[in-house]
């Protein structure tokens, strides 16, 4: 769009509507900052604190990375929205399986409504589960001999449990709202918010990290440079296509027949975008960080068994890292299975006379591009999965900040794009709202002029 294009519709007011729905997205971040810094009832903050800081390194660095620093504060946000997340996997798991889903869901706006509801009532349930463990956990911990919570018992059981259930949906209905009244994806963007909000800390901490004497400035530079180039590396490959080119029938036009122009059919390096990461990471966290919480320092036993699973569960492990990349690898495939179907494309093409050269139309086509999107879909899980676990080696071997770790660079890249594109799509459909008044093509200007008559 050129600048005298945003001029007339910034002279227009078409843009209102744009930083009205920009500013619901702030003010909305703005209330997800505040909730973060709501403890829950009943826990020494200054306690909790000192315990966070006993565990640093481990994988509650990466679960507080995605809460925005509410775990460490032990906010009523501290769940995040990772049981949604979480419900949300295992519901288009179902969908994808069990027939009377997906009847349901072929069933329009009615059924994914249906499928939203249920996919709430079971981030409820999973914020319960994951809520007792915590309130469990966290009574079960001191510092210096003396207790972390303020009462204990099932009244702070309770207590802890509704307040981190509450605070989980409260931040599902605020992405939601942020969905429909604002712009771009509610529950990415939170993510997005927390990850951004640690950035200056983070930035802050190596720096005095370096002033220190444990970072060399040589190091700070060669960091800064890796995360740079790690983010060209991204945007290069978030935008990467593989084009299928799609010829059209001829087509008769008078006593001649044309050739009608070639064209293609874009298909993304990465289809699954960001999700797999998201998803890994929302059923990796969890189990590992209440293994921790639960384990003790007894070496035999359910207690030692526990523990080792915790230890094998830390970030530059090999079973975790192995585990890691099998659920990016299986996410991305099923992600990408839920949002394309190559039978569809298939049909779509035959029904508008279109081909792909060297490919008869239907099932041929439709097996010939899910081959293209698998091949495509698994050079794209192992960009996810590099991206992801290299940084890593950084921030074990050199105790490096989370926050510049592949993970969030990947989700704060992909989120920036993701609502860079969606602002210009909003901005496009102005204009082309604007040229059909001009133009006379939406009938009011007609009508107005029939009437005259």
């Amino acid at each position: 769009m050129s600048r005298e294009q945003a001029a007339a519709l910034a002279g227009s007011g078409k843009l209102k509507e744009l930083w009205q729905r920009i500013g619901f997205v702030l003010g909305a971040f703005v209330v997800y900052r505040i909730g973060t810094h709501i403890p829950v009832p009943g826990v020494d903050p200054v306690a909790i604190a000192a315990l966070f800081e006993q565990t640093r390194g481990s994988i509650l660095d990466v679960l507080n990375m995605f809460s925005g620093g509410a775990l460490q504060r032990l906010s009523v946000m501290a769940l995040g929205v990772m049981p949604y997340i979480s419900a949300s996997i295992i519901m288009q798991m179902l969908t994808a399986v069990e027939p009377r889903l997906k009847q349901i869901k072929a069933e329009g706006q009615s059924g994914q409504r249906k499928i939203q509801k249920w996919t709430r009532y079971a981030a409820v349930v999973l914020a319960t589960f994951q809520a007792l463990g915590i309130a469990s956990a966290v009574q079960a911990q001191n510092i210096n001999g003396a207790p972390v919570t303020l009462i204990t018992g099932m009244s702070f059981t309770i207590t802890c449990v509704m307040a981190l259930v509450a605070g989980t949906m409260f931040l599902v209905w605020l992405g939601e709202q942020i969905t429909d009244r604002g712009i771009g994806n509610g529950m990415s963007l939170i993510i997005f918010a927390g990850i951004v909000a640690g950035l200056p800390s983070a930035v802050g901490g190596t720096i005095e990290l370096a002033r220190n004497g444990e970072f060399s400035p040589l190091f700070v530079v060669a960091l800064m440079g890796a995360a740079i180039l790690v983010t060209a590396f991204v945007i290069f490959i978030e935008r990467g296509q593989r084009r299928l080119t799609v010829n059209y029938a001829r087509q008769q036009r008078g006593n001649k027949m044309m050739q009608a122009p070639s064209s293609y059919f874009p298909l993304k390096l990465n289809m699954a975008g960001v999700i797999p990461p998201i998803f890994a990471s929302s059923i990796i966290l969890f189990p590992a960080s209440l293994v921790g919480f639960f384990g003790s320092d007894s070496a035999t036993g359910v207690a030692g068994i526990l523990r080792n699973i915790s230890t094998l569960m830390q970030p530059g492990e090999f079973v975790y890292t192995v585990i890691y990349i099998g659920m990016i690898l299986f996410f991305a495939f099923f992600y990408t299975a839920l949002v394309f179907d190559p039978k569809e494309i298939a049909e779509n093409l035959k029904k508008q006379g279109a081909f792909v050269p060297g490919i008869r139309p239907g099932q041929q086509t439709a097996r010939y591009i899910d081959g293209v999107v698998s091949k495509l879909t698994l050079v794209g899980a192992i960009y996810l999965a590099v991206v992801c676990l290299l940084p890593e080696l950084l921030i074990v071997n050199y105790n490096v900040p989370f926050y510049f770790g592949g993970t969030s660079l990947l989700i704060i890249v992909v989120v920036i794009m993701d609502l860079m594109g969606q602002v210009q799509s909003h901005l496009m459909s102005q204009q082309y709202e604007s040229l059909m008044k001009k133009t006379n093509l939406t009938g009011k200007s007609s009508s107005g002029r029939r009437k005259r008559k």
